[in-house]
């Protein structure tokens, strides 16, 4: 079996600055990958170079489309980009603001992905949404009203349907919990966990929590200073930690 995504040898700086360096790995289809480390250690830059949202300015990412043909993704067109990011692809943001239409209803951002891939139907739309929305338990009532009048919690789901609308095959996830309670947390990522194992998602989630990682990832990246310095399964990770910077993180946790 073809790895779904290949990353391979991708670098990128900034002037003097390393955002990652050297970083190399398969991802197949329906495995999670978390990728961990403190604030700055080049975690959200690498998610952002295997996304697209970043030119690296080494190396490059490889994907298997699905008529099994692979593609780098910097030899693509915009346009074949472009479609990637609405049909195959989801990005879910730390800050649900980033990735909605804010002045728009909440039935509407999800919509408004389906129309990006051609939908035009509005009963199928308006249906598609509704489902969506209680998929991710939002109530049907809400569907007009504004991403402004939602929560934090409701806003991070609300995105995440708009992202999964479209049945992508991958999703990338930048701290999908972060800001938010604790108590809404517990319950995001219960709903975050279903729907990726429900759905086969392939996903890369960016995480300084490893209590998000050992919950929603079967696989896991340490990363320090833009360098991935420990990589295996999650649970081997945690339980028995190599690098002694793992060590540090995990040791930490369990200090709390």
């Amino acid at each position: 079996m073809n790895p779904l995504l290949s990353a391979e040898g991708l670098t990128k700086t900034y002037g003097a600055r390393i955002g990652c360096r050297d970083v190399s790995f398969d991802l197949y289809p329906g495995e999670v990958l978390a990728i961990v480390g403190e604030s700055g250690s080049g975690k959200t830059t690498l998610l952002r170079c295997l996304s697209g949202h970043v030119a690296a300015n080494a190396g490059r990412v490889i994907y298997t489309k699905r008529d099994g043909k692979r593609a780098a993704l910097d030899e693509m067109s915009e346009a074949e980009r472009r479609l990637l990011m609405r049909t195959d692809w989801g990005f879910v943001h730390q800050d649900a603001r980033e990735g909605l239409r804010m002045g728009v209803s909440a039935g509407a951002n999800v919509g408004e992905r389906m129309m990006a891939v051609g939908v035009r139907h509005y009963g199928k739309i308006r249906a598609a949404a509704t489902d969506w929305l209680s998929r991710v338990e939002i109530p049907e009532d809400r569907i007009d009203d504004s991403p402004w009048s939602y929560s934090g919690g409701m806003r991070q789901r609300l995105q995440i349907a708009r992202n999964l609308v479209t049945s992508p095959r991958l999703v990338f996830m930048d701290e999908p919990t972060g800001g938010l309670d604790v108590s809404v947390q517990a319950r995001l990522l219960d709903l975050i966990r279903g729907l990726v194992k429900g759905l086969g998602l392939a996903a890369v989630v960016v995480t300084h929590d490893l209590a998000v990682a050992r919950l929603l990832s079967s696989r896991m990246m340490v990363m320090q200073q833009g360098r991935v310095i420990e990589e295996g399964l999650t649970d081997q990770i945690l339980a028995d930690p190599q690098a002694a910077y793992s060590q540090l993180l995990v040791s930490s946790v369990l200090q709390v």
